[in-house]
């Protein structure tokens, strides 16, 4: 088997997992509990919580954890918007965000807020010159992710913060899931940066975890209440299993962040190179402004899902564009506001790779691509 769908989820790893097992066995107290085994529990939270921090170099009163990415994105836009009502009601995000930021965006609308979109060039990068015209008195947050999900594309998160030093009262959330572990800290957590979003099951973590860093000095409505967890802001009995596991999880990664540094361009200019030389190949995502893991191609004339099941039945995975949206078949929304034309775009798959692929793994992929392409090639 290959798999390359790294960014619709990695193999939690097995480091990870034992913890996870062992936790789950040995502490079986609620951290909100009063005797001594909510206190074993609440330390162990505590712990992973500042493991967590020191990996981003923030202060662990910085960190709350969620249920991964989706709540995440939801939390920071709809609970700025609560919070910050009295005080504006525009929202800027981008044309190419995650569904979780799309959606709740949508939702804010159909409550009265006004909903802008910053367009993206041919290559799905912001336009900051159009971000800056859209920024009006009313603003009250931008959220712009790190790495485009879909196509890799790095985000000029450095030139977004830069331009948001002017306007210090906007909230600034980054949606970091596809770049913590594969970009360096310094590209996409900025000293402007409010809010940025994690997931555990994207660097070898548990799946249903995850975790928001939220600058000290920053407002945020909460979106569960209840028991109070989480500083009151975030009601629900922690999983502290997974978030143990997470924090080990993170740690392992960053520890083998070297190895990705030097593995995955390797891997992905071999693809990159491979594919170009076929006729009916359309790479879209070559050159230093698309992360490292993620490259998206097209096959002409081959719907993306008819791409992915014949690779399948070879034991091969990769994905139509989003994992998100691939079940429901839409096209990739990021294709479409780069201006990619709808036949090609609904051609476009996403290989997606992480520090255990190999060279032999890509051999072995080009080697059945070609076999599909010539048989595809002929039938028309």
């Amino acid at each position: 088997m290959i798999y390359f769908d790294n960014s619709a989820t990695t193999a939690i790893d097995p480091q990870a997992l034992d913890t996870y097992i062992k936790t789950s066995q040995r502490i079986m107290g609620n951290p909100s509990s009063l005797h001594e085994l909510g206190n074993q529990a609440k330390r162990l939270l505590e712990q992973a919580r500042k493991q967590i921090a020191t990996s981003l170099a923030v202060s662990e009163k910085e960190i709350f954890f969620t249920s991964g990415g989706t709540e995440g994105d939801n939390w920071v836009v709809k609970g700025t918007a609560l919070e910050k009502r009295e005080f504006g009601n525009h929202i800027i995000i981008s044309s190419v965000e995650h569904p979780a930021i799309k959606e709740s965006a949508k939702q804010l609308a159909q409550l009265g807020f006004e909903i802008s979109e910053v367009p993206v060039d041919e290559k799905g990068i912001v336009e900051v010159s159009a971000l800056s015209e859209l920024i009006k008195k009313d603003t009250i947050l931008v959220s712009i992710m790190a790495v485009n999900n879909e196509v890799g594309a790095i985000q000029p998160i450095e030139e977004i913060s830069a331009l948001l030093e002017q306007f210090p009262k906007i909230h600034f959330h980054v949606d970091a899931v596809q770049a913590i572990t594969k970009l360096e800290l310094a590209d996409w957590l900025t000293d402007r940066v409010d809010f940025a979003t994690f997931s555990a099951h994207k660097f070898h973590g548990p799946k249903g975890v995850g975790f928001i860093f939220w600058r000290e000095g920053r407002k945020l409505a909460p979106l569960l209440t209840g028991g109070g967890q989480e500083k009151n802001y975030r009601s629900s009995t922690e999983n502290v299993p997974a978030i143990v596991a997470m924090a080990k999880a993170l740690r392992l990664a960053n520890e083998r962040a070297i190895v990705k540094k030097n593995q995955l361009p390797r891997l992905k200019e071999a693809l990159v190179s491979a594919l170009k030389g076929y006729r009916k190949v359309t790479v879209f995502s070559e050159g230093p402004e698309y992360a490292p893991h993620i490259l998206c191609f097209a096959l002409r004339g081959i719907r993306g899902e008819v791409l992915v099941h014949a690779f399948e039945e070879k034991q091969i995975f990769i994905s139509t564009t989003s994992a998100c949206s691939s079940r429901n078949k839409l096209t990739s929304s990021t294709l479409y506001a780069m201006g990619v034309e709808e036949n090609l775009a609904t051609c476009a798959v996403r290989i997606s790779l992480d520090e255990q692929n190999t060279m032999a793994e890509v051999e072995q992929f080009m080697i059945i691509f070609n076999q599909l392409y010539q048989k595809f090639i002929k039938v028309g």
